[in-house]
């Protein structure tokens, strides 16, 4: 049974892996930075449950590491151990270098990257006692296919690409599996709302995503998918 952390679980890919988590019978912690879409996030999926026991939130910004780190005591505390770790809470910024500003590139290194570092080193000595588990790390495959106007979300992308490869290495003897998901054009608001006469179906959708997750999860142990790359079966 898992019992698992979800940053930024409140929409999209992050509710959509939390719901699945449920689905399989987990408990699951969901994390955002607002107080009121936390709760009704838990509401929806403590029903969609059927046991709102098995699903809790708390309002956490990722880079806060005092924040962070009272996020992973409270799950233990609820839960009574903590064996996945969902790193899925992230930003975007589309606009060129020239028109960065400082507080917007330190929004997204932070978020992306910063606040994945923090989540897992807070972690990874509570998997280690439970003998194990997952952290999987929600990247792009912006992180290898970079474009214009996305200079701070590709370097954050590619930065949580190489963070994943390295702690993998770094505990996998600890019997804790790393592994990077990095999804291609995902149907979600998370770059803004779409025209509302775009066509999306060829996208990818939040359920897909999770089900990477799932498998991943679902893998034996002396099994390691360290990196999956998924993108929608055709394009536009």
């Amino acid at each position: 049974m898992h019992t698992a952390i979800v940053t930024g679980g409140t929409k999209g890919i992050g509710y959509g892996i939390a719901e699945a988590l449920l689905d399989a019978g987990g408990h699951v912690m969901i994390t955002g930075r607002d107080a009121a879409s936390v709760a009704a996030a838990v509401e929806k999926l403590g029903a969609g449950a059927g046991d709102s026991s098995r699903v809790i939130g708390r309002a956490v910004d990722v880079r806060d590491r005092a924040a962070v780190d009272a996020m992973v005591a409270e799950a233990v505390s609820t839960f009574g151990s903590l064996n996945t770790l969902i790193n899925n809470a992230g930003v975007g910024l589309f606009t060129s270098v020239e028109q960065t500003t400082d507080e917007d590139w330190a929004s997204v290194i932070e978020t992306n990257l910063t606040g994945v570092f923090y989540c897992s080193r807070a972690a990874i000595p509570v998997l280690r006692s439970a003998g194990g588990g997952w952290i999987i790390n929600i990247a792009s495959l912006a992180g290898r296919n970079y474009f214009a106007n996305a200079s701070a979300y590709c370097a954050s992308k590619a930065g949580l690409v190489a963070f994943s490869e390295a702690l993998m290495l770094e505990v996998r003897n600890d019997n804790i599996r790393v592994s990077v998901v990095m999804p291609g054009s995902v149907a979600t608001d998370f770059s803004g709302p779409s025209g509302k006469h775009e066509d999306e179906s060829w996208k990818l959708t939040p359920a897909d995503i999770a089900e990477v997750v799932m498998d991943l999860l679902r893998h034996p142990s002396r099994s390691l998918p360290s990196k999956v790359e998924i993108r929608p079966a055709r394009t536009k």
